[in-house]
């Protein structure tokens, strides 16, 4: 049977008000934080002796995160007994997926995968994280005749719509992301659903203005295609498929860097094309997810404060969490850590470097006297991580939090 015939997926109804009452309580149960509640209701500030914490206004799990947890849960509670799959990380934080993994959730891929595409049956099923999967991936499924429990975020389908769109009209997508991110994967693969659609990835500044010389001067295509290698469709000519573009983006990068993107290739089109044509030649839609802008707004802001330190904490394969290290890291000492324990004493620190693509050492950290420490989080990050770090601050300078709390 060709997978175009094959029958659609069972829909599996997991939010039903009875199973999501019980699965919000175990979540709350495992990543909860009341000593984070209790200082954001504080004015985001926890003070003692000559330590002061500062968090930012937002931070943390995001609607969708939240969302794709719930039903991961739920999953499990409506077939406590069935094999239940997993493609990949359900988003972008270890302890998380260590939870998942704990609750018997088979993952399909990674380092530790537990099991093969090849092993599943029909009717088995098969969670899509958060970040969605790529059409081949899902036809393929459907043809098992597997059972989708789909956390895809609402902001990520939103760009698979214009980039699907894009393609409709014979527009590429040039896409703002990390080729080798599966979220870009999945949207890569979108323009490619129906047939005849192209893409491009760029990301750096530095990528978007080779592309944008391109458009203007030609070049060497097949230098071209060696530079972009593994970032573009099959079939890709960058003599014909740049001649009409629209721009999209990975949901979790930097709205500034996006917005440039997209306005030096909208200046490259008009110099090529002039302004009567551009329309046709150029389009762009802001697809930068709403919780991601919040967050590195939010760090904005801390920013401008009096700080000594920050430390964003979150996967260190997480690209929303990147961004805010890198934010950070422009303006002050940052420290991007995965958890409390990272923080091994007042003289070291282990922490995530992404130049070099490596944790390292950094040594006397923590300055002595007082101090002002900023904290973030990714939107994968759960509170009960951010509050074992502001315990282990406090720790650090030999003040209790839990006598802080009872004072």
């Amino acid at each position: 049977m060709s997978i175009e015939a094959s029958p659609a997926p069972q829909k599996i109804n997991l939010r039903r008000p009875d199973v999501m009452a019980a699965v919000q309580a175990q979540v709350l149960s495992h990543y909860r934080s009341n000593l984070v509640e209790r200082i954001r209701a504080n004015g985001h500030v926890l003070s003692s002796g000559d330590l002061t914490i500062k968090l930012a206004k937002e931070f943390g799990f995001c609607y969708g995160v939240e969302r794709a947890i719930d039903l991961a849960y739920a999953a499990r509670k409506v077939f406590p007994g069935q094999p239940i799959y997993i493609l990949g990380e359900i988003i972008h934080n270890p302890e998380v997926n260590d939870q998942i993994r704990a609750m018997g959730i088979k993952f399909l891929s990674g380092k530790e995968k537990d099991a093969d595409i090849e092993d599943l049956r029909k009717d088995d099923i098969v969670i899509i994280p958060a970040f969605g999967t790529e059409v081949s991936m899902r036809r393929q499924l459907e043809a098992k005749g597997c059972r989708f429990v789909d956390t895809t975020c609402g902001d990520v389908m939103s760009v698979w719509k214009r980039v699907r769109q894009y393609s409709k009209d014979k527009v590429t997508s040039i896409i703002h992301g990390k080729a080798w991110h599966e979220e870009t994967k999945a949207t890569s693969s979108q323009t490619m659903a129906n047939g005849g659609g192209h893409y491009l990835v760029v990301f750096t500044l530095a990528e978007t203005d080779y592309v944008c010389n391109y458009i203007l001067n030609g070049g060497d295509k097949v230098t071209f295609l060696e530079k972009f290698k593994g970032a573009y469709s099959e079939g890709f000519d960058p003599d014909l498929q740049l001649q009409a573009i629209g721009v999209a983006n990975q949901t979790t990068m930097l709205r500034g860097e996006t917005e440039e993107v997209q306005r030096r290739l909208r200046r490259a089109m008009l110099q090529k094309y002039g302004e009567g044509e551009i329309e046709q030649h150029f389009r762009f839609f802001d697809t930068i997810c709403g919780a991601t802008q919040d967050r590195q707004d939010a760090l904005e802001k801390l920013l401008q404060e009096p700080i000594s330190l920050l430390l964003v904490i979150g996967g260190y394969n997480s690209s929303n969490t990147s961004h805010l290290a890198e934010m950070g890291e422009a303006k002050l000492p940052t420290y991007f850590i995965k958890n409390a324990a990272k923080m091994r004493s007042d003289k070291l620190i282990l922490h995530y470097d992404q130049h070099k693509n490596q944790e390292v050492e950094t040594t006397n950290w923590l300055p002595a006297g007082k101090i002002t420490v900023g904290i973030t989080a990714g939107a994968s990050c759960p509170n009960n991580l951010i509050e074992d770090a502001i315990r282990r601050l406090f720790e650090l300078r030999g003040i209790s939090v839990q006598q802080l709390l009872e004072a």
